[in-house]
Parts: structure tokens; C-alpha cells; sequence
């Protein structure tokens, strides 16, 4: 604990999602002062059309209680 979930649209390569990973990883870290052996970090390809009803509606729109960044 904890685990970081990126939903992100398609495109990158694997060595940005590897360098997004590791910054993910050293900010929560620094952050919460989590040992690296207990962070997780998943990144999930969302195709953009699929993005409002897969990610945004449920995710987003549905739950403003837990954003602690809005998008826009």
C-alpha cells in the first residue's frame, strides 16, 4: 500500500510509462513516506472514445469527493 491507478489514452511507449512509473513512485514516497517495496503503480490504456463513459462517468464526474485534482 498504496496503489496508484493511471488511465491514460493510448500512445505512450513503454519507456514513458516505465519513467511515469518511477516519478509516480519516488512522489509517493516523498509524500507519504512509504517504502518503495510497498508501492504499486498500474496503468490501464484507454482508447479516447471510450474515455467519457469508462473513465470520466464513473470515475470522475461520479465521485468529486475523492478528486484532489479536477481536470480542465
Amino acid at each position: 500500500m498504496p496503489h496508484v491507478i493511471v488511465k491514460m489514452f493510448p500512445g505512450r511507449t513503454e519507456e514513458q510509462k516505465q519513467l511515469l512509473t518511477a516519478e509516480i513512485t519516488k512522489a509517493v514516497m516523498t509524500a507519504l513516506g512509504s517504502p518503495d517495496k510497498a508501492v504499486s503503480v498500474a496503468i490501464e490504456d484507454v482508447a479516447k472514445e471510450d474515455w467519457n463513459e469508462a473513465v470520466y462517468k464513473p470515475d470522475i464526474a461520479a465521485r468529486p469527493e475523492i478528486i484532489y485534482k479536477q481536470p480542465g
